[in-house]
C-alpha cells in the first residue's frame, strides 16, 4: 500500500530525512516508525508539487533513507 506525503518533490523529501514524515493516512494504518513505506505525492489531492513515487526508511519515527 502507498501512503501520499506532503512534499513538492523527492528531492524535497530527501532534504527532510532526520525529521519526522509529514503524511496523509487514506488506509488506517499505513506509517511504521520503523522500516521500509512506499509513498508518493498526488498533486490533485495534495495541491502541492509534482507527483512522484519513493521507498522510506524510517528509523524512531524518523527519515532514515529516500530512494
Amino acid at each position: 500500500m502507498t501512503m501520499i506525503v506532503r512534499y513538492p518533490s523527492k528531492k524535497e523529501l530527501k532534504a527532510h530525512i532526520g525529521q519526522p514524515l509529514r503524511y496523509i493516512a487514506f488506509f488506517g494504518a499505513q506509517y511504521k516508525d520503523n522500516g521500509m513505506i512506499v509513498v508518493c505525492n498526488r498533486p490533485h489531492i495534495t495541491r502541492i508539487g509534482r507527483e512522484f513515487f519513493a521507498e522510506v526508511t524510517m528509523a524512531d519515527g524518523l527519515i532514515k533513507k529516500v530512494s
